[in-house]
Parts: structure tokens; sequence; C-alpha cells
């Protein structure tokens, strides 16, 4: 695609010992799906035609095996690396200034490469941007345009503070898949009726059977 920047995705990943932890009474193996929910992200974001490369920033084993042959995803460990920011920006920090940079939450296993696809074509016209998710107050997407320096304000309330650090609002629309991240068993069910992954709906299925 002429005159489209490629793009370079940073996607943190928590152990998954430690990831998803309302997701205990899904019925599920809460580890194995809390890896097979950041698997499916990664595996959909690498898949983007305007994304160039992934970078993985976790220090779970069982992700980096998964990945270790993926397509555009590298792995960087996370070390004494704490908390998501953090983790974000060692991504951002290996990406390099010179590309543009978006961070990606891990935890939406309902992705399609095309709606990743749609809102990075919005973010190349801004310095910074957020997609917010469906909820409206937290944010699952935010870029930066080769040149920007890169910040980032995850968390509680994270889509007011993007925007009090300079990100501009994508226009991307509400029923989007890049919009619905899963922390609930509410929105994982949401997720599952827009279409989940291939690992975690084996997951489900195997505890389903």
């Amino acid at each position: 695609m002429p005159d489209v920047p490629a793009w370079t995705i940073i996607v943190p990943v928590k152990p998954a010992a430690v990831g998803k932890t309302r997701l205990t009474d899904v019925g599920v193996d809460r580890e194995a799906l809390a890896r097979a929910i950041a698997l499916d992200t990664v595996t959909a974001a690498a898949a983007a035609a305007r994304v160039a490369r992934v970078i993985v920033v976790t220090d779970d084993a069982g992700v980096r095996a998964e990945l270790r042959r993926t397509r555009k995803v590298e792995v960087v460990p996370e070390g004494d690396t704490r908390g998501l920011d953090a983790a974000i920006a060692l991504g951002a920090a290996a990406a390099g200034v010179a590309t543009a940079r978006a961070a990606l939450l891990g935890d939406l296993p309902a992705l399609r490469p095309a709606d990743l696809d749609a809102a990075l074509e919005l973010a190349a016209s801004v310095e910074r941007g957020v997609v917010p998710d469906a909820e409206t107050t937290g944010s699952t997407l935010v870029t930066a345009r080769a040149g920007a320096v890169w910040v980032s304000a995850f968390g509680e309330d994270s889509a007011a503070r993007h925007r009090l650090l300079g990100c501009t609002d994508l226009a991307v629309e509400r029923a989007s898949s890049l919009r619905r991240d899963v922390d609930t068993a509410e929105q994982l069910s949401q997720a599952v009726a827009l279409g989940v992954g291939p690992r975690t709906s084996a997951v489900l299925a195997s505890a389903a059977a």
C-alpha cells in the first residue's frame, strides 16, 4: 500500500499465572485461557496488512514458545520491568522512534486484522491516537506516528488520561472487535459473540466437552 506507514505493534502480556484473575468463574483453566487470549490477539495483529512488526513484551514461557516461529513477531523479555506502561515503553524503545508505533492490549481474543488496519489508517493522520474500549472508559490501542515521543497511561479511566497526554480519539466503530477487550465473564461472552480466535475457542470448547 503506497504512502501508508508500516506500523510496529507492541503487545504487553502478563505471565498467565497472574493474568486475567477475574476470569476464574468461567469454568475453564484460567491460565490456559489467559494465554490463549493473548496468543489470538498477537496472531491477529501480525496478520494485519499495515503491520510490519509485532513486539511482544512478556516473561511467559508458554507464550514465548508458541510465538517462536510466528511471522513478524519477536519477543522481548519483561525482566525486572514492572507495570503495563513500563513494559510497553520497553517495547517502544526496541521499536525505535523512527517508526510508527502502537500499543495494543493483549486481551482482544475476537480481534480481526481488518479492524486493526482500519484504526491504523486513521492513526496515520494524527501524532498520537487512542481507541477507547467498548465501555468507552479504558483504552485498547494507543498510537504514535514516526518521530513522536512515546507516552501511554493504561489502567483505570485510561481513555481520559490518554486524551490529556495529547491522544486524539480515532473514529473506530463501537462494535469493532478492536474495542472488545476481555477482563470479565460478561466481556468474554461478548467477545465470543463477535467470534474469538482459534486458541480461545479451543480452550472454551474443551471445558464444554
